[in-house]
């Protein structure tokens, strides 16, 4: 699966820089498509067997507190990464805070706080989302299924759901589609929080 990805990571690259550096028309259109057709197989794939809800009623108690794990390690690891360049603690964990979801969060911040510190949340959270395609896969076979959920951040409920889903079994699928949603629904909360408290209120 990650070598698929990669592959096809390169030579859409590859495409887009020798054969069509204009753009391919209706490209956003094909790119919706697709990811509807992934996410309609996602689901297909749960409710199959027709078990969906004894699926749920087994998931382990510890999957309640995946998002708020994510969140924390997110955090963390951003805090961890302030000491390797030169970025103030504070504003490393803001860029943290947009937990992959690159496009409200960049927005957020290039308004409410800084405009340059809202291009790096954009290219840092798009990164996230490009490293957990990649690295998912080789997480869940590494390091178990709910490890694997984590780098997805708030993703998981859409980009990179089908990647979990492929990588893993239909119970952690089920985990990364309930964390993204929580993650995507308090981001617009975490990040706004955050910048106040840069800001002192």
């Amino acid at each position: 699966m990650t070598m698929i990805i990669v592959g096809s990571l390169v030579v859409g690259m590859l495409c887009g820089y020798f054969l069509l550096p204009g753009g391919l028309p209706f490209l956003s259109s094909i790119t919706d498509g697709a990811l509807a057709l992934l996410l309609f197989t996602v689901g297909y794939d749960l409710a199959q067997g027709g078990d969906l809800r004894q699926k749920i009623k087994d998931l382990p108690r510890i999957a309640l507190a995946v998002p708020v794990l994510v969140i924390l390690g997110s955090l963390l690891g951003s805090l961890v990464g302030t000491l390797f360049i030169d970025l103030p603690l504070g504003e490393g964990v803001l860029v943290g805070a947009g937990l992959g979801w690159y496009s409200l969060s960049a927005v957020i911040i290039a308004q409410s706080y800084d405009v340059t510190l809202g291009a790096v949340a954009l290219l840092t959270n798009v990164f996230r989302e490009v490293l957990a395609i990649l690295l998912i896969p080789i997480i869940a076979r590494k390091l178990g299924y709910l490890p694997a959920i984590a780098p997805g951040g708030a993703t998981t409920m859409d980009v990179t759901l089908p990647i979990i889903s492929q990588s893993t079994d239909s119970q952690t699928t089920i985990v990364a589609f309930y964390s993204g949603t929580v993650l995507t629904a308090l981001i617009p909360f975490l990040v706004p929080l955050i910048i106040k408290l840069l800001q002192g209120f």
